[in-house]
Parts: C-alpha cells; sequence; structure tokens
C-alpha cells in the first residue's frame, strides 16, 4: 500500500468544523508517517471528481472529512474500488460513523484510528445500497420523513435543528398516509398505506434516530422498516421511540429483511445518507462488500 493518501475535505461540514478538522487529523496521519494530500472542491460535483481522480491515481486511502453529505460523495469514489475509506466524522448527523462506531467530531482520535489501520490492514468489508449509480450507506428514507426533509430544505429563514422541528410540526398537520407499491426480492407488486418506508444498510438517520435498529452492515441485506397506516396520535406515540429502535416493537411497524426493494409513490422524495435521491420509484439493491472501512467496528446490530 501506498504511503500516499488523500484526505477529502468539507470545509463547511458542522458549521466550519470541517476545516478546523482537517488539521489535527491530517497531523495525526504524518506523525504516522504517511505523505497527506488534501482534496477540496468548489462545489460537490467538482469535490466528487476530483476524489475519483485520487482513487484512479492509486491513493492509499480516502480520508473523508466531514458529514454525511461527505462520507455520501466519497462512497461514490471508493465504492467497487479496493481503495479503504478512512471516517472522520465531524458533521451535525454523523449516522454512517454512528453505525461503524467510529469517533464521533474528534478528528485526532479518527486520524490516529485511521493510521493505525491502514499500519495493521484493519479494514471492514461492508455493504452498500445501489439506487442506479448512486451508493449510500446508512438509510434510504421514503415517506413522512423525506417531506420533513423536503420541507426543512424549503425554509430558508431559519436554520439548524429548529428548522426541521418545524418541519415535523408542519408535517403532522398535513399528514395523510400514502400509497405506496412496493416489492421485495423481486416478488409480487403489493400495495400498502403506509406512512414512511425506511430501507437500511446501516441502523440510524438524522443524528442517531435508530429507525432501522438491527440493521447491520455486512450481512448483504437491507432492514427494511415499514411504519403503517396510522393516526396523528400514534404517530406522535410510535415517532420519539425512534431514538431507542423500541418502535420496532409497536404493532404498526413491520421489518423486511430483503437483499432489494423496488417502492413506487406518488409525489415522494427519497432520500439516502441525507442526500436527495430524486422522485419514486426506484429499486435498491443491497451490494455485499462494495466498501472497504478503516478501523471500523463490527459489532452486531450496527
Amino acid at each position: 500500500m501506498t504511503s500516499e493518501i488523500t484526505l477529502f475535505v468539507n470545509p463547511t461540514a458542522g458549521r466550519g468544523r470541517g476545516a478546523h478538522a482537517a488539521q489535527p487529523a491530517a497531523s495525526a496521519l504524518r506523525d504516522a508517517g504517511f505523505s497527506v494530500r488534501t482534496v477540496l472542491g468548489e462545489d460537490a460535483d467538482d469535490a466528487l471528481r476530483r476524489a475519483r481522480e485520487a482513487v484512479a491515481g492509486g491513493t492509499g486511502a480516502l480520508i473523508a472529512v466531514g458529514g454525511d453529505g461527505m462520507m455520501s460523495l466519497a462512497l461514490q469514489a471508493v465504492a467497487g474500488t479496493l481503495t479503504p475509506l478512512g471516517v472522520v466524522a465531524v458533521g451535525t448527523g454523523n449516522d454512517f460513523a454512528r453505525a461503524l462506531g467510529m469517533p464521533i467530531r474528534d478528528p485526532a482520535a479518527a486520524g490516529r484510528l485511521a493510521a493505525e489501520a491502514l499500519k495493521g490492514g484493519a479494514v471492514r468489508d461492508i455493504d452498500l445500497g445501489r439506487v442506479g449509480d448512486r451508493w449510500f450507506g446508512s438509510v434510504l428514507a421514503s415517506g413522512f420523513d423525506s417531506r420533513v426533509n423536503d420541507r426543512g430544505n424549503r425554509m430558508r429563514w431559519v436554520g439548524g435543528r429548529f428548522k426541521y422541528d418545524l418541519a415535523i410540526l408542519a408535517e403532522l398537520a398535513a399528514f395523510k398516509p400514502i400509497t405506496y407499491r412496493m416489492s421485495l426480492d423481486g416478488g409480487p407488486v403489493r400495495e400498502i398505506e403506509a406512512t414512511l418506508i425506511a430501507v437500511g444498510n446501516g441502523s440510524t438517520y438524522g443524528g442517531g434516530m435508530r429507525i432501522c435498529a438491527d440493521a447491520v452492515m455486512d450481512d448483504g441485506l437491507f432492514d427494511v422498516t415499514v411504519v403503517g397506516d396510522c393516526s396523528r396520535t400514534t404517530l406522535l406515540k410510535v415517532f420519539p421511540k425512534v431514538y431507542k429502535g423500541t418502535h420496532l416493537g409497536h404493532p404498526v411497524v413491520t421489518v423486511h429483511r430483503v437483499s432489494s426493494i423496488a417502492l413506487e409513490a406518488v409525489g415522494v422524495t427519497a432520500y439516502a445518507d441525507g442526500e436527495p435521491l430524486g422522485a419514486l420509484p426506484l429499486t435498491a439493491t443491497c451490494v455485499p462488500g462494495a466498501a472497504r472501512v478503516l478501523g471500523a467496528g463490527s459489532t452486531a446490530g450496527d
């Protein structure tokens, strides 16, 4: 493995933490004897192009510094290659790092972990989800949760977590079940009324909400959480349980373990790793061993 590695940095992640996090992470890697080059980008497309060039050029590792959006970009560059991914999680949600048991908002520790993993060969192969040519590492959301994202993204006049709290309240006021057409593992298409359908490669989204609490990132399967047709009152009772994963025991919730899922619904946008993926319909496939991650844990129920 080459001693030159690439630091892939989002300077705006976590309200500016990305820029500050790059230095201690780079220092930890250099102290371990690695040559570090930094890749930035003028925008997401330019950053991804540069990251792919680094991977194609034989970099020893791509170390992503930022939040889940940056991890998503990095996955597009390393998926299906032998180039390992290092995770320096300094964003707002950090669900990808959380699912893998990685340090959160501790860039020096994350840099040391990546360096130790590179020297010791501690690389974990994980599954990724794929929709068309897009890859995702944690959760694909559709339904009530994605509509909250849609509304929150339109709220330019307010920022931070408060924006999404307001969006939740607004969506609750307008709430009605969604008619889905769903096919699991290429089986028959079923029409169901549901509040949301979440496709989990990892267990959490939204900064620790355990929507697919039992998902494991190297079992070759998605955990699909379906919150069925329910009243606003029931949704208000179920939704807080998501933070501990105890919602899975509620009668309105069902879980399917599958390698692929096709979803169709009118007026529903899908989000993957917190990033807009596009309107349904779509088909998501779990691809075993699609990415290699430095120093990641292997605990069940990631």
